[in-house]
Protein backbone atom coordinates (compact mmCIF):
# COMPACT_ATOMS: atom_id res chain seq x y z
CA UNK A 1 0.00 0.00 0.00
CA UNK A 2 1.31 3.17 -1.17
CA UNK A 3 2.01 6.11 1.88
CA UNK A 4 0.68 8.80 2.11
CA UNK A 5 1.33 12.20 4.47
CA UNK A 6 -1.45 13.28 7.00
CA UNK A 7 -2.63 16.79 8.03
CA UNK A 8 -0.54 17.07 11.20
CA UNK A 9 -3.68 18.05 13.47
CA UNK A 10 -5.76 14.96 12.33
CA UNK A 11 -2.82 12.80 13.14
CA UNK A 12 -2.65 14.92 16.57
CA UNK A 13 -6.64 14.48 16.94
CA UNK A 14 -6.67 10.49 16.21
CA UNK A 15 -3.62 10.07 18.33
CA UNK A 16 -4.50 12.46 21.81
CA UNK A 17 -8.58 11.81 21.10
CA UNK A 18 -8.48 8.24 23.13
CA UNK A 19 -6.79 9.76 25.65
CA UNK A 20 -8.80 12.80 26.36
CA UNK A 21 -12.27 10.99 25.87
CA UNK A 22 -11.08 8.50 28.43
CA UNK A 23 -10.26 11.14 30.55
CA UNK A 24 -13.73 12.62 29.91
CA UNK A 25 -14.89 9.81 30.78
CA UNK A 26 -13.69 8.75 33.87
CA UNK A 27 -14.69 11.70 35.22
CA UNK A 28 -18.25 11.26 34.27
CA UNK A 29 -18.46 7.68 34.78
CA UNK A 30 -15.91 7.25 37.84
CA UNK A 31 -18.51 6.81 40.54
CA UNK A 32 -20.76 4.91 38.94
CA UNK A 33 -20.79 1.26 38.91
CA UNK A 34 -22.31 -1.15 35.68
CA UNK A 35 -24.27 -4.44 35.41
CA UNK A 36 -23.25 -5.84 32.03
CA UNK A 37 -23.82 -9.41 31.25
CA UNK A 38 -24.33 -10.45 34.92
CA UNK A 39 -21.01 -8.86 35.80
CA UNK A 40 -20.29 -5.41 37.69
CA UNK A 41 -17.83 -3.09 35.96
CA UNK A 42 -16.26 0.25 37.82
CA UNK A 43 -16.27 3.22 35.99
CA UNK A 44 -12.62 2.78 35.19
CA UNK A 45 -12.68 -0.38 33.69
CA UNK A 46 -15.79 0.51 31.29
CA UNK A 47 -13.59 3.43 30.40
CA UNK A 48 -10.86 1.19 30.02
CA UNK A 49 -12.76 -1.06 27.87
CA UNK A 50 -13.47 1.83 25.67
CA UNK A 51 -9.88 3.23 25.47
CA UNK A 52 -8.68 0.15 24.23
CA UNK A 53 -11.58 0.06 20.79
CA UNK A 54 -10.95 3.86 20.90
CA UNK A 55 -7.50 2.62 20.23
CA UNK A 56 -7.64 0.02 17.90
CA UNK A 57 -10.06 2.20 15.83
CA UNK A 58 -8.12 5.12 15.76
CA UNK A 59 -4.91 3.03 14.93
CA UNK A 60 -7.11 1.80 11.86
CA UNK A 61 -7.62 4.89 10.66
CA UNK A 62 -4.13 5.99 10.77
CA UNK A 63 -3.24 2.82 8.89
CA UNK A 64 -5.74 3.56 6.34
CA UNK A 65 -4.71 7.16 5.92
CA UNK A 66 -1.20 6.88 5.79
CA UNK A 67 -0.84 2.89 4.41
CA UNK A 68 1.98 2.48 6.96
CA UNK A 69 2.18 2.21 11.05
CA UNK A 70 5.39 3.08 12.63
CA UNK A 71 6.48 1.10 15.18
CA UNK A 72 6.27 3.51 18.43
CA UNK A 73 2.19 2.87 16.94
CA UNK A 74 2.34 -0.56 16.84
CA UNK A 75 3.80 -1.31 20.06
CA UNK A 76 1.69 1.15 21.74
CA UNK A 77 -1.48 -0.40 20.34
CA UNK A 78 -0.33 -3.88 21.67
CA UNK A 79 0.51 -3.03 25.23
CA UNK A 80 -3.06 -0.97 25.29
CA UNK A 81 -4.56 -4.14 24.13
CA UNK A 82 -2.85 -6.56 26.30
CA UNK A 83 -2.54 -4.31 29.43
CA UNK A 84 -6.26 -2.85 29.00
CA UNK A 85 -7.60 -6.25 27.71
CA UNK A 86 -6.19 -8.00 31.18
CA UNK A 87 -7.78 -5.13 33.56
CA UNK A 88 -10.93 -5.48 32.06
CA UNK A 89 -10.93 -9.23 32.28
CA UNK A 90 -9.63 -9.92 35.75
CA UNK A 91 -10.96 -6.37 36.15
CA UNK A 92 -7.70 -4.76 38.20
CA UNK A 93 -6.84 -1.49 37.02
CA UNK A 94 -3.06 -2.24 38.03
CA UNK A 95 -2.53 -3.45 33.93
CA UNK A 96 -3.97 -0.46 32.54
CA UNK A 97 -1.92 1.67 34.59
CA UNK A 98 1.52 -0.68 34.26
CA UNK A 99 0.97 0.18 30.66
CA UNK A 100 2.65 3.36 30.17
CA UNK A 101 5.65 2.34 32.64
CA UNK A 102 5.96 -0.70 30.10
CA UNK A 103 5.75 1.90 26.66
CA UNK A 104 8.32 4.00 28.13
CA UNK A 105 10.89 1.26 29.06
CA UNK A 106 10.57 -0.66 25.96
CA UNK A 107 10.83 2.62 24.04
CA UNK A 108 14.09 3.52 26.38
CA UNK A 109 15.79 -0.07 25.96
CA UNK A 110 15.57 -0.35 22.49
CA UNK A 111 17.60 3.17 22.02
CA UNK A 112 19.57 2.33 24.69
CA UNK A 113 20.37 -0.97 22.59
CA UNK A 114 21.14 1.51 19.59
CA UNK A 115 23.24 3.78 21.77
CA UNK A 116 25.00 0.54 22.63
CA UNK A 117 26.03 -0.16 18.82
CA UNK A 118 27.14 3.19 18.15
CA UNK A 119 23.66 3.78 16.32
CA UNK A 120 20.56 6.25 16.76
CA UNK A 121 17.11 4.57 16.29
CA UNK A 122 15.63 7.42 16.65
CA UNK A 123 16.81 8.66 13.36
CA UNK A 124 15.08 5.89 11.81
CA UNK A 125 11.89 6.68 12.82
CA UNK A 126 12.61 10.94 12.61
CA UNK A 127 14.96 11.71 10.32
CA UNK A 128 12.12 13.08 7.83
CA UNK A 129 10.67 14.97 10.50
CA UNK A 130 13.97 16.76 12.07
CA UNK A 131 16.63 16.53 9.81
CA UNK A 132 19.68 16.65 12.25
CA UNK A 133 23.35 15.97 11.77
CA UNK A 134 25.09 12.43 13.47
CA UNK A 135 26.55 14.12 16.29
CA UNK A 136 23.32 15.82 16.94
CA UNK A 137 21.30 12.30 16.34
CA UNK A 138 23.56 10.48 18.92
CA UNK A 139 22.85 13.60 21.66
CA UNK A 140 18.84 13.71 21.20
CA UNK A 141 18.97 10.00 21.62
CA UNK A 142 21.11 9.87 24.61
CA UNK A 143 18.57 12.66 26.00
CA UNK A 144 15.37 10.66 25.23
CA UNK A 145 16.61 7.69 26.45
CA UNK A 146 17.14 9.16 29.50
CA UNK A 147 13.81 10.95 29.31
CA UNK A 148 11.89 7.54 28.61
CA UNK A 149 13.45 6.03 31.56
CA UNK A 150 12.33 8.69 34.05
CA UNK A 151 8.58 8.89 32.45
CA UNK A 152 8.76 5.00 33.24
CA UNK A 153 10.25 5.94 37.01
CA UNK A 154 7.44 8.73 37.16
CA UNK A 155 4.85 6.32 36.45
CA UNK A 156 5.22 3.82 38.51
CA UNK A 157 5.74 6.19 41.68
CA UNK A 158 1.87 8.10 40.64
CA UNK A 159 -0.09 4.94 40.26
CA UNK A 160 1.37 3.70 43.36
CA UNK A 161 1.46 6.35 45.45
CA UNK A 162 -1.49 7.94 44.54
CA UNK A 163 -5.42 7.67 43.76
CA UNK A 164 -6.54 7.03 40.53
CA UNK A 165 -7.90 9.94 40.13
CA UNK A 166 -4.00 11.54 40.65
CA UNK A 167 -2.76 9.02 38.02
CA UNK A 168 -5.48 9.56 35.43
CA UNK A 169 -4.91 13.06 35.50
CA UNK A 170 -1.16 12.62 35.18
CA UNK A 171 -1.42 10.06 32.40
CA UNK A 172 -3.56 12.65 30.52
CA UNK A 173 -2.22 15.99 30.80
CA UNK A 174 1.05 14.98 32.67
CA UNK A 175 2.88 12.80 30.62
CA UNK A 176 1.76 14.41 27.26
CA UNK A 177 3.13 17.64 28.62
CA UNK A 178 6.10 16.64 29.90
CA UNK A 179 6.87 14.82 26.46
CA UNK A 180 5.96 18.33 25.01
CA UNK A 181 8.17 19.98 27.08
CA UNK A 182 11.05 17.88 26.58
CA UNK A 183 11.22 18.68 23.05
CA UNK A 184 11.19 22.03 23.30
CA UNK A 185 13.91 22.14 25.75
CA UNK A 186 16.21 20.33 23.09
CA UNK A 187 15.63 23.49 21.01
CA UNK A 188 19.21 24.47 20.98
CA UNK A 189 20.11 21.34 19.85
CA UNK A 190 17.55 20.89 17.03
CA UNK A 191 19.07 24.26 16.10
CA UNK A 192 23.01 23.47 16.28
CA UNK A 193 22.98 20.51 14.53
CA UNK A 194 19.75 20.67 12.04
CA UNK A 195 21.27 20.65 8.17
CA UNK A 196 20.78 22.83 5.81
CA UNK A 197 17.80 21.74 3.14
CA UNK A 198 19.84 20.63 0.56
CA UNK A 199 22.34 19.45 2.88
CA UNK A 200 23.22 15.44 2.18
CA UNK A 201 22.21 12.94 4.98
CA UNK A 202 24.62 10.39 6.44
CA UNK A 203 22.68 7.21 5.72
CA UNK A 204 25.14 4.76 7.07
Amino acid sequence: MATSKLNPMVKLGLELGPIVLFFAGFRFFKDKTFHILGTDYSGFILMTAIFVVLIIATTAILWKLTGTLSKMQLMTLILVIVMGGLSVWLKDERFIKMKPTLLYLAFAITLGIGLLRGQSYLKLVMEEALPLQPEGWMILTRRLTAFFFALAIANEAIWRMFSTDTWVTFKTFGLTAALFLFFISQSGVLSRFALEPDAPTDNS
